[in-house]
């Protein structure tokens, strides 16, 4: 939805609300596009799996009976 610079005043509300439904809002001066309003992303949780993978390929030497699920439970970092 294109929106002329003056109305998102009398809207802003409404149009914020639209955007955190995904609609995307783009306001514009004279004819030009100058911003959009677009909703957050929302955030997720990720699996320990998620993180883990996300490291690539880290080499390192767990202490002797440890798991990284051990390490992650610890509050580690490494």
């Amino acid at each position: 939805m294109k929106v002329g610079i003056l109305k998102p005043s009398n809207r802003l509300s409404e149009l914020v609300e639209r955007a955190s439904q995904g609609e995307e809002i783009v306001i514009t001066l004279r004819g030009k596009e100058r911003a959009r309003i677009v909703s957050v992303p929302t955030k997720r949780r990720r699996s320990r799996k998620e993180i883990f993978d996300s490291f690539g390929r880290v080499h390192m030497k767990l202490p002797k009976g440890m798991t990284v699920n051990d390490l992650i439970d610890e509050g580690r970092r490494f």
